[in-house]
């Protein structure tokens, strides 16, 4: 066959595919074109010396049957042209795997599309929309899940993802309704995602320092968390030697909501007095009726959370004004917000004056008499370790937050994957620093944060 080069090019197989005949035929329905248009069909067999190997495992094998006949797989399309591969899937007596299909060096094992077609939607689904790679290779979404897992699948074999683990951070997300959470490693040091698992408790995060190994598990200096206890019990037991740090804000946060837990006391406490004076009838009030102080502060007091909530460089001027208030009118939620600023101010100081702005801020948290505050300032003194290895060494969960971001965007884009590991794939290939690269481009450099 003439111009051998140019057609192996043309399909996207290698000098392993000796290429026998190409056909034009009229195309069914419902294999990736339109009814009645003009289909290329490449029919081609594997050189001799790849051939009778175990599509799973490689080995070679002898041989078993001729298996179901001639199959064929998806190639890259020529312009608006569909194009396809022919060939025969003979069977070989595997010694691990028994009888397989045997590999063939154009395809995946397992996959109706060949390699250059896989690759090609696997970067399409890291950079594109779910509608815009349907729409261009011609495919179900499913489909592109199952590809996605596929290509992850032999990326993961090319590098070491655990290679030079020191610093990493852990946290969960949650991918789909009905509490459906995915446990994240992300290392520091270089940016990357570096581990993903379906599940939010202790077993799932054991799983991840079972992929590492006891080894490199000690290797590992730094731990940033949430603070939660599911977490601090594995990397206690795992590698006891790493620092636990507790990020800045969900501690920040933790005083935040203790904070919304008294605005609302006193909005409820205004509207029980507002229940209690005495209602006007229709109309204007009469001059002599008395005043409803508890309505006007119940109203006044229900816009207030952004003006508590906020810093006070963020504050517009109506918000100071309620803030200002506010500091006249109800000592004890004033009291409760300067708290929760107290708590801001240990972690912007940081080092030696945070400690101690941390020892100033639990002694008044103790003698406040606010009941959520009291319990916070219990709380604080709990995982008082984990915060001041935060404020000595600086670390924060703010890499691994800005990661379950871009992942929440991918879990809009991966939105109806049959299942979690596509996702994952996904994750892994558009944030583990080793994106996908075109078929016949040069490969992309990971993206690694120096």
């Amino acid at each position: 066959m003439r111009n051998v080069r140019v057609w192996r090019a043309l399909l996207g197989v290698d000098q392993r595919t000796v290429i026998e005949g190409i056909e034009f035929e009229q195309c069914e329905s419902g294999v990736g074109c339109a009814e009645g248009v003009t289909q290329v069909v490449a029919s081609v067999r594997p050189r001799s010396g790849a051939s009778r190997r175990c599509g799973r495992c490689g080995r070679r094998g002898p041989w078993y049957d001729r298996g179901e006949g001639r199959r064929r797989w998806r190639a890259l399309d020529w312009g608006t042209v569909t194009v396809v591969i022919e060939a025969d899937v003979p069977r070989v007596n595997c010694g691990v795997h028994g009888p397989t299909v045997v590999a063939v060096p154009w395809a995946r094992h397992h996959a109706g599309h060949t390699y250059s077609f896989d690759d090609t939607v696997a970067w399409l689904a890291v950079a594109c929309s779910k509608s815009a790679v349907c729409e261009l290779m011609q495919i179900a979404w499913r489909t592109v899940g199952a590809i996605v897992a596929r290509v992850w699948a032999d990326t993961e074999k090319t590098f070491d993802r655990f290679a030079n683990l020191r610093r990493i951070g852990i946290d969960e997300i949650s991918y789909k309704r009905h509490h459906k959470y995915l446990t994240v490693v992300v290392d520091h040091d270089s940016g990357r995602l570096v581990w993903a698992a379906a599940g939010r408790d202790q077993a799932t995060l054991g799983l991840f320092f079972d992929a590492l190994g006891e080894q490199r598990a000690k290797q590992i200096t730094h731990v940033s968390a949430d603070a939660a206890d599911w977490i601090a019990a594995v990397v206690a037991a795992r590698c006891p030697d790493a620092v636990q740090c507790a990020d800045p804000f969900h501690v920040v946060a933790w005083a935040t909501e203790a904070l919304d837990v008294e605005r609302r006391r006193a909005w409820n406490d205004a509207r029980a007095l507002a229940r209690s004076e005495p209602k006007w009838g229709r109309g204007r009030p009469a001059k002599n009726t008395p005043s409803r102080p508890g309505r006007q502060r119940a109203r006044a007091l229900k816009d207030a959370r952004w003006a508590l909530w906020k810093n006070p460089e963020d504050l517009t001027e109506h918000q100071a004004e309620k803030l200002a208030w506010i500091a006249k009118t109800d000592a004890r939620l004033y009291r409760a917000y300067l708290l929760k600023e107290g708590l801001r101010y240990v972690f912007s100081v940081k080092g030696d004056e945070g400690k101690e702005a941390l020892d100033r801020w639990s002694s008044w948290a103790r003698r406040c008499r606010i009941p959520t505050f009291v319990e916070l300032g219990t709380k604080i003194k709990r995982h008082r370790v984990a915060i001041d290895a935060c404020l000595e060494h600086g670390m924060s969960n703010a890499l691994t937050e800005s990661t379950n971001t871009k992942i929440r965007l991918l879990t809009r884009i991966a939105f109806g994957f049959r299942s979690p590991e596509a996702l994952i794939a996904l994750a892994m290939l558009a944030l583990g620093g080793h994106r996908p690269a075109l078929p016949g481009r040069p490969t992309n450099r990971p993206r690694i944060r120096q």
